[in-house]
């Protein structure tokens, strides 16, 4: 497989979603999806950070953190026609950069240790098919819905209901 120093940033939406469906690789400080394009070309790194880990000055200093340890890590371990995404975790703030560069390095080689298959294929686990095939059988039948009782706008009861 050839490998690339330079790298590329994911931007698109829909390239983020495709590199959801790929292989994760889950850290003390971020997750790792990754996903073969099935392309040659360089390698592109996409970084998101939720609104749960923080408010704005606390999710940019994880993203910088994240974009970061991609720039000094080894580039050698992010393989050409690769789409990766590091989604960001709270624990990233109070994480050490060195134990961060080991963490990517160890996901990344998690990552690609599973194959080209399952960069393509996903995480494995559920079926990919439906949803409500996944889980239990369900249930065949539902309840009845009761009637509401209904009230005027101001909540007081109408004469017709005394």
């Amino acid at each position: 497989m050839k490998r690339l120093n330079t790298t590329e940033r994911l931007k698109r939406r829909a390239d983020f979603r495709a590199a959801g469906q790929g292989a994760r690789a889950p850290g003390k400080a971020f997750v790792l999806q990754a996903r073969n394009r099935g392309e040659d070309g360089a390698p592109r790194v996409g970084f998101t950070v939720s609104r749960q880990v923080g408010n704005a000055v606390e999710r940019n200093r994880v993203r910088r953190r994240l974009r970061e340890i991609v720039r000094l890590g080894p580039s050698a371990n992010l393989y050409a026609g690769h789409d990766y995404v590091l989604i960001g975790r709270r624990a990233a703030l109070q994480s050490g950069f060195d134990a961060m560069m080991r963490d990517l390095d160890a996901a990344l080689r998690r990552v690609h240790a599973a194959g080209p298959a399952a960069a393509l294929r996903g995480t494995g686990g559920a079926d990919q098919g439906s949803l409500h095939r996944a889980g239990s059988p369900g249930r065949t039948h539902r309840r009845p819905v009761q009637a509401a009782k209904s009230r005027t706008g101001n909540g007081r009861k109408t004469p017709q209901q005394d």
